[in-house]
């Protein structure tokens, strides 16, 4: 019989239903006195254990296991706190105007701009802070308002979220090439031979703007920062994508000196949604050229005039009235952040992630074949807490990740699958080329995602998605323990055998007998 990093009991086909509780797992004890032998920094004063009782006991009170911290982080109660007393003790109107309730929330949207800045050490005096609805609406304000033009180059890397790889479409109707540098697999780090190549042969005369993200949402590759000097050091700007990157690593801005930053907040520490903003450096900020203006981001329009002027500060990217109730609550996650320490935070999630990556490296089928297949990293170098991946009956046969998120659901377990809105990457991990995916486009009718997966595993044997977990600031071992206690239920099975779940008479959940 085959022994994994856990090794938990085997589970007799027979007494399934002697299975027990989900948020109880069997061997725990045991298997946390050897992480904490293993990782002894990973919690040394017990201040974690004693976080995740008082800022997120709900995980622990509903028994969940929550692993998509990539998809969204999870908000404190002393956050909620905070804004509820915001809420109850404020009167706060619409900041365009001068009255009192007008001016007091200019002052709490001003203070968490200052805020802002100060946490992502981007000096105001060279830094801009424009407030967006999150991530993506500060990739479209580059977009639309990046000077693109013929001769000019926008390049990013295959391994892009697809609100990156939408400005491509900015740059095309503005006359700008599209280069894309590719990721390489089995790691899907960056080709850095093919990014000095497009690096290089761009002429300088013209306005060229790079993009990548500092880590991947599809792997967790943490793409080399210095890349920022090199673009600069040969006339480009440079676009980074911090919204993976930012909720478990220090994101100096000052050390970085990217000429624009997107983030959102809610991926940091999940409230508020709704809020993202735009880091963008002041000598940039007038290259900007805004496609319309709109209530709040002018200093004057006239009818009969036909004309406008355009705040020459962040208003000018702020169309209408700010979330202002929203925003203050930024200051509250981030303080909150700061408290329990960001290095900190780096830590713990590195720790969780190293033993994760091994126990699942460790899980195999008595013939010897791997359980899981990993895309991306396999250890932690250049890696942060985000694990894309397969699993693999004991044929090599790729089980369906829809079926597996469905399985972690029953048992209160987030899971995220398919590509993550990271096609690049994606593409590069299952092994998809140019010739299988061009002849999906162009057509009369959209193609679904469904249809798209459909088509490439029928016409090419292609399974084209993949299940992701991620890990944050409230995640602890028996969250990734009990992920791993629910992964090896695959051991030994066939893709037929996990077809179908049961329910036996005590409500416990199993596999059906093969």
């Amino acid at each position: 019989m085959t022994t994994t990093l856990l090794d938990p009991p085997r589970l007799d086909p027979a007494h399934r239903d002697q299975t027990p509780p989900a948020h109880a797992p069997c061997g725990l004890g045991a298997a946390q006195v050897a992480f904490l032998a293993g990782f002894p920094r990973f919690d040394p004063d017990g201040s974690f254990a004693a976080l995740r009782q008082r800022e997120y006991n709900r995980l622990d009170a509903d028994h969940h296991v929550y692993l998509d911290y990539t998809g969204s982080g999870l908000h404190a109660a002393s956050q909620v706190d905070a804004q509820v007393a915001l809420l109850q003790n404020g009167v706060l109107g619409n900041p365009h105007s001068n009255n009192p309730t007008s001016l007091a929330a200019t002052a709490l949207v001003e203070q968490t701009r200052l805020r802002v800045c100060e946490f992502f050490n981007a000096s105001p005096e060279e830094y801009r802070c424009v407030f967006t609805p999150n991530a993506t609406g500060a990739l479209k304000l580059v977009g639309e308002s990046y000077p693109f033009e013929a001769g000019g180059v926008f390049a990013l890397t295959f391994d892009n979220h697809n609100s990156v790889n939408g400005i491509r479409e900015f740059a095309r109707r503005n006359g700008a090439s599209i280069a894309y540098i590719p990721v390489v697999a089995p790691e899907l780090r960056l080709d850095r031979d093919a990014m000095s190549s497009v690096l290089g042969s761009a002429d300088p005369a013209h306005r060229n703007l790079l993009a990548f993200p500092a880590q991947s949402n599809f792997s967790g590759v943490q793409h080399p920062l210095d890349l920022v000097d090199d673009a600069h050091e040969r006339g480009w700007d440079v676009l980074l994508d911090a919204a993976a990157f930012a909720p478990t690593n220090r994101f100096d801005v000052a050390q970085i000196q990217p000429d624009f930053v997107s983030l959102s907040f809610y991926k940091i520490m999940g409230l508020p949604t709704g809020v993202g903003c735009l880091l963008v450096r002041r000598d940039r900020l007038a290259t900007l050229t805004r496609p319309w203006f709109s209530g709040g981001s002018v200093t004057v329009a006239s009818v009969q005039g036909d004309g406008h002027y355009v705040h020459p500060d962040e208003a000018g990217f702020e169309d209408g009235t700010v979330n202002y109730l929203s925003i203050p609550s930024v200051e509250h996650g981030l303080d909150h952040i700061e408290r329990v320490g960001l290095e900190s935070i780096h830590r713990r999630v590195s720790c969780l992630t190293s033993w994760l990556l091994d126990a699942m490296a460790g899980l195999r089928h008595c013939n010897g074949r791997s359980v899981v297949e990993i895309h991306g990293p396999t250890d932690m170098t250049g890696r942060g807490g985000t694990v894309a991946f397969r699993v693999r009956d004991r044929d090599g046969r790729v089980v369906d990740d829809r079926r597996v998120e469905e399985l972690a659901s029953r048992e209160n377990i987030s899971v995220r699958t398919g590509c993550f809105c990271n096609p690049g990457a994606a593409e590069i991990a299952f092994h998809l080329d140019a010739d299988m995916l061009t002849s999906l486009f162009g057509r009369g009718e959209p193609v679904s995602a469904t249809d798209l997966r459909a088509e490439l595993l029928r016409d090419h044997d292609r399974v084209a998605s993949a299940i992701r977990i991620s890990l944050g600031v409230a995640t602890n071992f028996a969250d990734v323990y009990r992920f791993m206690c629910f992964l090896q239920r695959f051991v030994d099975r066939s893709a037929d055998d996990i077809t179908r779940v049961e329910f036996t008479s005590m409500g416990r959940r199993s596999w059906s007998p093969s």
